[in-house]
This record gives C-alpha cells, sequence and structure tokens, in this order.
C-alpha cells in the first residue's frame, strides 16, 4: 500500500509534539516501511510549511520601562525589537541555508539507502540461485557417487563371473586333455587289435 503525504504529516507532528526530532528514520520506524526518498520529500514540505507558523519576536514592553522613560522608552524597546528582528532574521537567513544543505544531503543519503536497499535485495537473489544450484550440484553428486557405487559393484561381479569362466575353461582344457589322451591310447589299442587279427589270419592261410 502506498504512503500519502498526510499519513507522513501526521507522524511528523505526533513526534513533534511528543518532543522527539522527526528525522526519516524516526519517521519510517513508525510506518512499517517506506521508500526514503518519498518519506524525505515529505518531510521537506512538513518543514517548510513549520517554518512558515513561525512568527518574528515580538513581545509588549516591560511595564517599568513604559512608565519611566514613556516616549523615550518606546523609542528604545521599539529599536530593540528592530534589532531582535534583525538578528532573528539573520539567523534564519543561517538556519534556511543549513537546511538546505542538510535536505541536500539528506536526499542524497535517501537515494543512497533506496540504492543499497536494491542492491541487497539483488544480493539476497542472487545467494537464494547460489543456494539453489549448490543444492542442485550436491543432488547431482550424491546421484553421481551413487552411479560409481553400481558400477565397481557390476565391476566386481564382472570380475568374479571371469574368474569363474577362467576356472572352467581351465578345467575344460584338463578335461579335454585327458579325453585325447584316452582317445589316443584307444586308437593305439584298437590298432593292436587290428594287427593282431590280421597275424592270426595270416597265420591259418
Amino acid at each position: 500500500m502506498a504512503i500519502s503525504k498526510e499519513q507522513i504529516f501526521t507522524i511528523a507532528d505526533e513526534l513533534d509534539a511528543a518532543g522527539q526530532n522527526p528525522t526519516l528514520a524516526a519517521v519510517r520506524k513508525v510506518l512499517g516501511g517506506g521508500s526514503f526518498t518519498t518519506i524525505s520529500e515529505a518531510m521537506n514540505e512538513w518543514k517548510a510549511r513549520k517554518a512558515e507558523k513561525e512568527t518574528p519576536l515580538r513581545q509588549p514592553a516591560p511595564e517599568a520601562v513604559a512608565e519611566r522613560l514613556a516616549e523615550f522608552g518606546a523609542e528604545v524597546w521599539a529599536l530593540a525589537l528592530e534589532l531582535a528582528n534583525g538578528r532573528l532574521a539573520s539567523e534564519r537567513e543561517a538556519l534556511d541555508a543549513a537546511r538546505v544543505q542538510l535536505e541536500a544531503e539528506r536526499q542524497e543519503a535517501a537515494e543512497l539507502a533506496d540504492q543499497v536497499s536494491a542492491e541487497l535485495e539483488a544480493l539476497q537473489q542472487k545467494v537464494a540461485e547460489l543456494e539453489e544450484a549448490n543444492t542442485k550440484l550436491e543432488s547431482e553428486h550424491e546421484k553421481a557417487l551413487r552411479q560409481v557405487s553400481k558400477a565397481e559393484e557390476r565391476a566386481t561381479t564382472a570380475e568374479a563371473r571371469i574368474t569363474e569362466i577362467e576356472k572352467r575353461a581351465d578345467d575344460l582344457n584338463t578335461e579335454l586333455a585327458r579325453v585325447n589322451t584316452q582317445n589316443t591310447d584307444l586308437v593305439k589299442a584298437l590298432a593292436d587289435t587290428a594287427m593282431r587279427a590280421n597275424d592270426a589270419v595270416t597265420k591259418k592261410e
């Protein structure tokens, strides 16, 4: 919800009536937030209105002076008032000049505060994005670790199977060598039997 000048004026009046200095920070605190620039512009107008309400110093001549000096006393008192008002005007001019400078500095500070607030929000957004990216990286890292663990398990299983296959191959080679030996012995036995049978036939003839 936008903050109106009337709200700012009301809070400044309340702080001033309570004897507190209605600074930008004090007014913003009561408001509960708001742009320093908006508050600063409204406060400049409030101070200008307040300055317009101030009146020059005017006090009646003391009764004792009026009685004793009569006409001369009145002239002296008028001169004193003129001097007082002249001094007041001079001091007010100096105060106005100081106020102008102060308001310029406050305006600059308000703009800087808004800029810092914007930069802070941008940094907070960047931190949130980095935290989100970091969480995503951690998740991907954990996923990669699980994949590596599964790959290692598969590699271990494959190595075990290779060892088993190699052992089976050795067993088959051994069995094949035994069968070859048996075949050789069988062929030799058949050859011997054939020779003996041949010799027996030859002798009968």
